[in-house]
C-alpha cells in the first residue's frame, strides 16, 4: 500500500513538473524494487517502512557530515529529500506509549531480563520496530536496566 502511494505521488509530481520530488520518489521506488529482486518477493508495508527508515537515517547522517563541513547547500538538499521520504513513514508513538509497551515486553520476559538485560534490546526492537525507531527503543530499554 505504501509502495502504491509512492507510485501515485510520483505521477502527481510528474504532472506538477516537480523534478526534485520525482527524482526522490524514483530513488525510493528503485530501492524498493532492488530489495524485491534480491528477496524474490514483493515487500510488505513493514519492509517498505524499514527501508524508508534506513534511507532517512542515511540522509540524517549525511546532513550531519555536510553541516560539519560547512556545506549548507547540501544540507538543504538532503533536508528536502528527508522531508519527502519521511512523509511516508507512519507516525511514531509517544515516549509514554513506548515505555508502556517496553514494560509489557519486559514483564512478559522477566527471567530473561534478569539474566541478560541487553538481550531485551533485540527482543523489543524486533517487536516494536514498526511503531518506533530502533535507536529510540534501544535507548529506552538501556535506561530501564
Amino acid at each position: 500500500m505504501i509502495k502504491q502511494t509512492i507510485q501515485k505521488d510520483q505521477i502527481v509530481a510528474m504532472k506538477a513538473k516537480d523534478p526534485f520530488k520525482v527524482q526522490t520518489l524514483r530513488y525510493i521506488l528503485a530501492q524498493i524494487k532492488n530489495k524485491e529482486i534480491d528477496q524474490q518477493v514483493e515487500l510488505s508495508d513493514g519492509d517498505v517502512v524499514n527501508l524508508i527508515r534506513k534511507e532517512s537515517k542515511k540522509l540524517q547522517e549525511s546532513m550531519t557530515s555536510y553541516k560539519d563541513a560547512g556545506r549548507q547547500d547540501l544540507v538543504d538538499e538532503d533536508q528536502k529529500q528527508f522531508d519527502i521520504i519521511t512523509s511516508y513513514l507512519p507516525k511514531e508513538i509517544s515516549d509514554m506509549e513506548l515505555k508502556e509497551k517496553i514494560k509489557e515486553i519486559i514483564d512478559a520476559n522477566a527471567d530473561l531480563f534478569q539474566k541478560n538485560p541487553n538481550a531485551m534490546i533485540g527482543l523489543c526492537v524486533g517487536k516494536l520496530k514498526s511503531i518506533a525507531d530502533s535507536s529510540r527503543i534501544a535507548e529506552m530499554v538501556r535506561s530501564w536496566s
